[in-house]
């Protein structure tokens, strides 16, 4: 059996499910500056884990936002 880290060492996304990348990204930002960064209605009205859930997982484009400010979100924190 080989190590993630190692099989993908280049992939920040490897492992990870959208919940858990949903649930990070909102435990750091919040929901509001999650909204402002990522202009989705799932994360502007009414938002919570569920229901981005369900949208990002029918909607390939805004679930491509989502892991690719995740991405971000990692590199700016190793910067700081």
């Amino acid at each position: 059996m080989t190590d993630t880290k190692q099989s993908h060492p280049n992939d920040p996304l490897h492992g990870l499910t959208l919940e858990k990348i949903v649930t990070h990204l909102m435990e750091s930002y919040g929901w509001e500056a999650l909204g402002q960064h990522i202009r989705i209605k799932c994360f502007t009205t009414n938002p919570s884990v569920q229901s981005s859930l369900k949208f990002l997982r029918k909607t390939p484009w805004a679930r491509t936002k989502v892991e690719d400010f995740y991405k971000y979100s990692l590199r700016h924190k190793k910067l700081k």
